[in-house]
């Protein structure tokens, strides 16, 4: 007598489609893809000083490239993704203080660091700006 398999009831486990974004999701998502683009940054940060401690015609080609349009916004670029972490990490050193843990409170801190981090952004290049003499 052959027996017969039945299906068995088991529940699914949840999948990406079930959730929904948050603030809380998107900002450790968000962090953890910024800790990785900063390593590419710090190769710029290592050319800067390269070119500085070289001469002034290494120090002229990484100008040329800093100052083009790209290059100022890859460095906009970094400023922000190095403030975000900044800022997100702050966020984390919270957390395990076991303060702000509950949904709410976890989304506003979630929104302030990342409203600070663009804040801070437009700050230090106002700043910048401020010394070059462009505003």
């Amino acid at each position: 007598m052959a027996e017969q398999r039945q299906a068995v009831e088991r529940p699914l486990s949840p999948h990406l489609h079930i959730y929904r974004l948050t603030i809380t999701m998107a900002m450790s998502i968000l962090h953890r893809i910024v800790g990785v683009a900063l390593y590419a940054g710090t190769a710029l940060v290592a050319w800067w000083l390269i070119a500085t401690a070289t001469g002034p015609e290494a120090y002229a080609a990484f100008r040329s490239v800093a100052d083009h349009v790209l290059g100022q916004l890859v460095l906009f670029g970094f400023t922000w993704a190095l403030l975000h972490h900044l800022f997100s990490g702050i966020r984390y050193l919270v957390w395990d203080e076991i303060v702000a843990t509950s949904p709410k409170a976890a989304d506003r801190i979630s929104w302030a660091a990342a409203i600070a981090a663009l804040a801070a952004t437009v700050l230090v290049w106002a700043v910048i700006c401020t010394m070059r003499g462009a505003i």
